[in-house]
């Protein structure tokens, strides 16, 4: 049975501080269709399209008919745990660090045998247990098993925590307090058992709705914090960015604009400043410190970007904020790779139109502010790299991977 996981403890200053390490990395270019299942949280193999073999490793051909045609599908998770070991002794760098390791070989129960990282909490030979593609600190796709029913505190399996991002004992900083969604995103952190939320205020003279239930909340504590501000930021960065080991991007610009009025290019400024640059100056002043201590005690795990979902597909009637958030969305996979040594996760939670006053013209489904902070908590929970909240973002994304060529000229209707 998984041990609870224990507050940690103040660091010594004295001790050795961890050096980021990473598992091994690669990969195939066939085996990237793994990568993006784990990102979104999916459980996907290669069937063939001719015979409906399932096959593992992946590969270019059918191993029963040879056929090309093997695309990635859901497949089932369910799967027999054919034997298990604890791997005590390695030459890995990474895996050393967290010695011992428990391992698993699983017969799948749509056919292909996979070696995966075992939870503490499955059972002895024979067990039936539940599959998931999880990106480990590297960014790759790797197999987890776990027990088919819930068990006391699983969340808590060291193993686990590495493939995600759980909010428990982190600290956490929101970066605009007064966005719509910070209420709800601090009330379902600190339900997740985050230990300090740290949100950011510009301003802080000026009074805002929901800034006493705000402060209400038991671990919140209000900093200032203008992302406008280069000064602010490093500021900040310098009290507080040893601590963050979660950053949730909440800076938002909503401001709609036609093209070709005359104030379009002073709209288009303020919006980038809001979002693009404050998103450059979070990145310079936290980013160099928490991939520094992507491995030290409690370590720093994951930065959030949260995206509207026209950051992948303009939205003629909000243009200058689909241009910001395609911008923001470029900068967040550079910002990705720069994290990625320190095994930091980025995870961009792209969402359609929020219930807001900003965007009271445009028709249902809207995503309230709880929804979206929910699918955050589980997105972190979870480890997951890709988030889409709400019903447009889902339908949006999937017209995309069909045809994006229909989804530009549908928009323009």
């Amino acid at each position: 049975m998984t041990r609870p996981l224990a507050k940690p403890l103040r660091k010594n200053p004295l001790s050795r501080t961890k050096v980021p390490l990473l598992p091994p990395s690669a990969r195939s270019r066939k085996a990237q269709g793994l990568t993006l299942a784990a990102a979104t949280g999916r459980f996907m193999l290669q069937c063939c399209a001719e015979c409906g073999t399932y096959a593992y490793p992946p590969r270019d051909a059918c191993p029963r008919c040879l056929s090309a045609a093997l695309p990635f599908v859901d497949a089932p998770t369910g799967g027999t745990l054919l034997s298990k070991t604890s791997v005590e002794v390695t030459s890995d760098p990474y895996f050393r660090e967290h010695m011992p390791w428990r391992v698993g070989l699983v017969q799948l129960d749509c056919g292909p045998s996979v070696v995966t990282h075992l939870h503490g909490d499955c059972a002895g030979t024979g067990s039936r247990v539940t599959l998931s593609l999880q990106l480990d600190k590297s960014g790759q796709a790797v197999f987890f098993a776990k027990p088919v029913s819930e068990t006391p505190h699983m969340e808590d399996d060291p193993q686990w925590r590495e493939m995600t991002a759980d909010p428990k004992y982190r600290r956490m900083l929101i970066t605009d307090g007064r966005s719509p969604m910070a209420l709800a995103l601090a009330a379902a952190l600190k339900k997740a058992g985050a230990s300090t939320i740290y949100v950011g205020i510009a301003n802080r003279w000026k009074l805002f709705d929901g800034q006493l239930q705000l402060e209400a909340i038991d671990g919140v504590e209000i900093v200032d914090l203008d992302l406008t501000s280069e000064r602010s930021v490093q500021e900040l960065a310098a009290d507080i960015g040893a601590k963050v080991e979660v950053l949730i991007n909440t800076a938002d610009h909503v401001r709609p604009a036609h093209l070709f009025d005359a104030g379009a290019a002073n709209t288009a400024r303020d919006t980038m400043d809001h979002t693009v640059m404050g998103l450059m100056r979070l990145a310079q002043s936290f980013g160099p410190v928490m991939r520094a201590r992507g491995a030290d005690g409690v370590a720093a795990a994951a930065w959030v970007n949260i995206l509207s979902v026209h950051a992948l597909s303009s939205d003629p009637q909000f243009g200058v904020h689909s241009a910001a958030h395609a911008a923001c969305l470029s900068l967040s996979q550079w910002l990705r790779t720069q994290l990625r040594p320190g095994g930091v996760r980025v995870i961009n939670a792209f969402v359609g139109p929020l219930d807001t006053e900003w965007f009271q013209t445009v028709p249902p489904p809207k995503v309230a502010p709880k929804t979206l902070a929910d699918a955050i908590v589980d997105g972190l929970k979870r480890g997951l790299e890709d988030i889409y909240v709400g019903d447009v973002a889902k339908d949006l994304y999937a017209r995309l991977l069909d045809n994006q060529k229909a989804v530009e000229r549908e928009a323009e209707q």
